[in-house]
């Protein structure tokens, strides 16, 4: 079995204009040690306007971070008012991107085309996808959840290599339980997480379903990361509102200690 690095990443959303931010990365690098970035990898997703201001902190602090962005636009350039393009966010120097976040699905109505438009632009700029998939309460209710997540799969993957594939990340977000306090059981968690492999499997093969790193995300926290983790199918965990506060985030990231 290939051995899959933890990867926590904290989404910010629209939080902490760029003062915040320098302060939050500052606290947070403060607060991890070497241990801490042995054993998973840690990536932070402000909002647009404070990503250069974290760049240069990260690079001249020499702190082990990746940078991530929330979002991007699929096109090159263009009339696209108020967007940015992957070109844009790789000359920051952007590791991750997040991609299809129940949010920007449900909000702002991305369908799954774009979101495999935006997965391609995202790796033809040399950066790394973290495609978010999961079900409403509705649809969990009615016994749709994993209808929804594998069609969300196969329709944001269409035309993605087996090689690329292996080496993304998907992020499995019950909308039911983001910004709700509501958490799926440990054990619901595993079972769409390990679905996830199952369907990355039958799309791309065992290899890339081995190596492909899946995290949960839905109302993570200090009390419940340690558990999540520990879940056969789970490799880390896409965290909202606890991924704001640089004490939170880092007691998240040191899950395996608490």
């Amino acid at each position: 079995m290939a051995e899959r690095k933890p990867l926590i990443s904290g989404n910010w959303k629209m939080h902490h204009n760029h003062f915040e931010a320098i302060q939050m990365v500052q606290s947070l690098s403060y607060q991890l040690n070497p241990d801490d970035y042995n054993v998973c990898d840690v990536s932070v997703h402000p909002p647009f306007t404070d990503l250069r201001s974290i760049q240069t902190v990260l690079e001249s602090d020499h702190i082990p971070i990746s940078l991530g962005a929330q979002h991007c636009h699929e096109e090159e350039k263009g009339a696209y008012t108020g967007e940015v393009s992957g070109g844009m966010l790789q000359k920051l120097n952007v590791k991750l991107v997040i991609v299809g976040h129940s949010e920007r699905r449900e909000i702002f109505g991305e369908s799954n085309g774009q979101i495999n438009s935006k997965v391609k632009a995202i790796f033809k700029h040399g950066m790394t996808p973290i495609l978010c998939v999961g079900e409403t309460i509705e649809e969990r209710e009615e016994g749709k959840a994993e209808t929804k997540v594998r069609t969300q799969l196969e329709e944001g993957l269409q035309g993605i290599g087996r090689e690329r594939i292996g080496a993304m990340v998907v992020a499995y977000e019950p909308i039911w339980a983001i910004g709700t306090g509501a958490t799926a059981t440990p054990e619901d968690a595993q079972n769409m997480c390990a679905h996830v492999r199952e369907s990355i499997k039958s799309i791309a093969g065992n290899g890339p379903a081995e190596t492909i790193r899946i995290q949960y995300g839905g109302s993570v926290k200090p009390v419940n990361a340690a558990e999540l983790m520990s879940q056969k199918d789970i490799d880390g965990a896409l965290v909202g509102g606890a991924a704001l506060e640089a004490e939170s985030f880092a007691r998240i990231i040191q899950y395996r200690l608490h």
